[in-house]
């Protein structure tokens, strides 16, 4: 199973980081490819992301765990979808603490569960989850970079 976290510390305090990371509506702000988010309540929500190649793919989620101002977890909704040929299961977790000087060491986590051939291509996976995770943090770090 390809586990792969990275982290970051980033110049704002764990309050004002939770403000963006905690709402998936701020995803398309910090997240890779995600263009905008749809149907958010307490239990779902929708990314709409663009394609390599230009399209449009829509993938749900289901939120997970959550500690108010320290740590969410989303899990990708596989069954019926063509993520489902890859993935058994796949679940990003964000951990923030506090790193001193009023900043942030933020924490992300992707679990998947490949399936079938899919299996043979972990290595693959696991470079490709970390690419992801370090745009994601560079993207996050950038919203709160100091102003000169």
């Amino acid at each position: 199973m390809p586990v792969v976290a990275r982290h970051r510390v980033v110049a704002a305090a764990p309050g004002t980081v939770w403000q963006t990371v905690g709402d998936p509506r701020r995803l398309p702000a910090w997240w890779p490819r995600v263009e905008r988010v749809e149907g958010v309540d307490r239990h779902h929500f929708t990314q709409v992301m663009r394609s390599e190649r230009g399209a449009l793919v829509r993938a749900d989620f289901r939120r997970g765990d959550r500690v108010e101002g320290r740590r969410t977890s989303w899990a990708q909704e596989l069954h019926g979808t063509p993520f489902a040929r890859v993935f058994r299961t796949s679940e990003l977790t964000v951990a923030l603490e506090p790193a001193g000087d009023g900043a942030t060491r933020v924490t992300l986590t992707l679990a998947q569960r490949l399936q079938g051939s899919a299996r043979l291509g972990t290595l693959m996976v696991r470079r490709a989850n970390r690419r992801q995770l370090d745009a994601a943090l560079d993207a996050l770090a950038a919203l709160y970079a100091p102003t000169a």
